[in-house]
């Protein structure tokens, strides 16, 4: 790597299989799906990162505009996804996901800066981003972009 130079750009298609990588690579221990896969093995003989991985076909057919993608030299090293509210104003940031590579330099943070400017540059007055308990680095990153807690959720699921 000849220079740490992040470089932020909208998603495109020969993107996605990338996004998807990194998004497995990135919630192994901090994904619904794969507590579900724990508790009750694979749905339907779909495993967790199948599942986790769809949600980012889901977050581009929703806003592939607000797919922001961060590269250094080139590479892929993150990506955060941002729905948008127009009724409410308020922008939801459903994954984000850092290369383990790259991780420890201050990529997440810029990555959630650059959907807050997205955000605010399309009108959104609020922005929401989710974690789970067992996701120590959000939260710790999360409070620190300025994000305040209003609810915890608990999440329960029966086999049918």
């Amino acid at each position: 790597m000849s220079s740490d130079t992040i470089a932020f750009r909208t998603f495109r298609e020969s993107d996605r299989a990338r996004l998807k990588q990194l998004t497995v690579d990135s919630f192994t221990h901090v994904s619904i799906d794969k507590n579900i896969e724990d508790v009750f093995g694979l749905l339907n003989g779909t495993d967790w990162k199948t599942r986790k991985a769809s949600h980012i076909d889901d977050d581009i057919a929703s806003n592939a505009e607000g797919v922001l993608v961060a590269e250094i030299d080139g590479t892929i090293v993150g990506y955060i996804t941002v729905v948008l509210n127009y009724i409410t104003k308020l922008g939801r940031i459903p994954n984000m996901a850092v290369d383990e590579t790259y991780r420890g330099r201050g990529i997440g943070a810029k990555l959630i800066e650059a959907a807050h400017e997205y955000m605010r540059a399309n009108g959104m007055t609020h922005g929401k981003i989710e974690t789970l308990d067992q996701n120590a680095v959000g939260q710790h990153l999360y409070p620190k972009m300025g994000y305040v807690e209003v609810a915890r959720q608990i999440h329960y699921v029966v086999k049918l």
